[in-house]
């Protein structure tokens, strides 16, 4: 190879923070970090972590919701790392529907290899009671969205689908059901969207490699390729 080696420009970190604090679904377990070994008392740091698959900032893999669907690292890593699209639906309000309509500025960029983001701006009420309150992805519109040939789906939400504190979601699980359904993942609880570069834009959502898993955590970041 000739000519000079490409470099990375403008990273973002799309990712929350990882602490005792970090909300989780209902009923999801909590997320724990102790010391396990210190400098002090052992020459050197440890660190014991305790959480969910599904804690923080993550992807879902299908088989989150489908018996028979691939686990987390089951699957092409190409559904990890791709042309970010992000669709600014800010606005809505709580537990506000995201329909087809709201994706119409950015439906001709959709297809095959691309990472649809859903700006909802959710991610301002971070650790708060209302971070559960957020917008949802309607079912017709993932599927639509699976349709234009998209397998990557992410928001700075907590979840693509409603979510209901003592509850069920009034659509039940649609937009995930149509997204891993397909073979596809759903990247939950990113943040700071509005700083995705508007050009030329990459995105990173690479797993932790869990054996088996339906999800794991990730460090989600965007960036463009410059030479």
């Amino acid at each position: 190879m000739t000519g000079p080696a490409p470099s990375l420009r403008d990273v973002v970190d799309l990712s929350h923070p990882l602490d005792d604090d970090t909300p989780v679904y209902p009923g999801d377990p909590v997320a724990r970090f102790s010391p396990a070994a210190t400098v002090a008392a052992d020459g050197y740091n440890v660190l014991h972590v305790r959480m969910g698959s599904q804690t923080g900032t993550h992807v879902d893999a299908p088989y989150h919701f489908l018996e028979d669907g691939s686990r987390v690292d089951e699957l092409p890593l190409e559904h990890f790392l791709g042309p970010a699209v992000v669709a600014d639906v800010r606005g809505k309000p709580p537990h506000g529907r995201i329909e087809w309509a709201d994706l119409a500025p950015c439906a001709p960029l959709l297809g095959p290899g691309r990472i649809l983001l859903l700006r909802t701006g959710w991610d301002e009420h971070w650790g708060t009671d209302a971070y559960f309150d957020h917008p949802y992805l309607t079912g017709d519109a993932a599927a639509r969205v699976v349709a234009a040939g998209v397998r990557t789906v992410g928001l700075d939400a907590l979840s693509l689908d409603e979510t209901v504190v003592g509850g069920k979601p009034a659509d039940g699980f649609a937009a995930h059901l149509e997204v891993l359904g397909a073979g596809g993942v759903i990247v939950e609880n990113l943040r700071d969207l509005g700083a995705v570069p508007d050009t030329d834009a990459v995105v990173s959502v690479l797993p932790l490699r869990l054996a088996g898993a339906d999800g794991a955590p990730v460090r989600a970041v965007a960036f463009r390729v410059a030479r």
